[in-house]
């Protein structure tokens, strides 16, 4: 599913215009993104939580030419699914 195809089950859900779920939509990732780049966690319970997470400087190759590359240090995020979300994606039928 990708973003068109989301607002568009979204707005069909919500009962919202399209460009309305659009709004809704993007306004959630801003605050995702603002709160992970101030490093704060995302917790929508019984959905998952988002983590922000630190990563070392580490070594990797390039796979053109097997040369060593440096890889700076960075910040991840790391998304641990919720118990209900589980359950669901796990469910026998």
């Amino acid at each position: 599913m990708n973003k068109a195809e989301l607002i568009e089950e979204l707005a069909l859900r919500a009962g919202l215009k399209k460009q309305k779920a659009k709004k809704v939509l993007d306004a959630y990732m801003e605050i995702v993104t603002e709160k992970m780049s101030e490093k704060e966690e995302i917790a929508l319970i019984g959905f998952g939580t988002f983590i922000p997470r630190a990563q070392s400087t580490r070594l990797a190759r390039n796979p053109k030419t097997g040369e060593p590359v440096q890889i700076p240090e960075r910040t991840t995020v790391k998304f641990k699914p919720g118990k209900f979300l589980l359950e669901a994606i796990n469910k026998k039928d």
